[in-house]
């Protein structure tokens, strides 16, 4: 094989070995950063995976909500239109529109006792919009 042939297939070799690797680590960073849906039946039968990070929502039930003594806890149960429920432990400035009976997605992870330990809440912003994710399993 004659040298510049040679330089030619070497540089092909690690463009294409480059790509592959670049193409990898994308894959990898996309699936890291990946939060999918879980109803509150799905968390409630087992199907959400404990310990990673998901979203899970419904509407909060009425009477559920407990405030701890600093002000920044919260418990409270996440609940479809079926009787599944959750409970749901966050700490964290609640966003203004929570309340018993909305709508909201929580996003965190479900810790093996079923407790959902959210770092982030959502609430419905007004009275028409609902979420996509919750439109689906909350008649209206």
């Amino acid at each position: 094989m004659r040298p510049i042939r040679k330089r030619r297939l070497a540089l092909v070799v690690s463009v294409l070995v480059g790509a592959a690797l670049a193409t990898t680590l994308a894959l990898l960073a996309l699936n890291q950063n990946l939060d999918l849906f879980y109803p509150p039946a799905d968390v409630v039968s087992g199907k959400a995976p404990v310990g990673k990070r998901i979203r899970a929502g419904g509407m909060v039930e009425m009477d559920s909500v407990l405030h701890g003594i600093d002000g920044l806890e919260v418990r409270f149960r996440v609940a479809d239109m079926q009787a599944n429920s959750f409970a749901v432990h966050y700490q964290g400035i609640l966003p203004d529109l929570f309340r018993e009976g909305q709508g909201i997605i929580a996003t965190g992870e479900l810790q093996s006792n079923g407790v959902f330990e959210a770092d982030l809440l959502l609430a419905k912003h007004d009275e028409n919009y609902m979420p996509p994710e919750l439109a689906e399993i909350i008649p209206h």
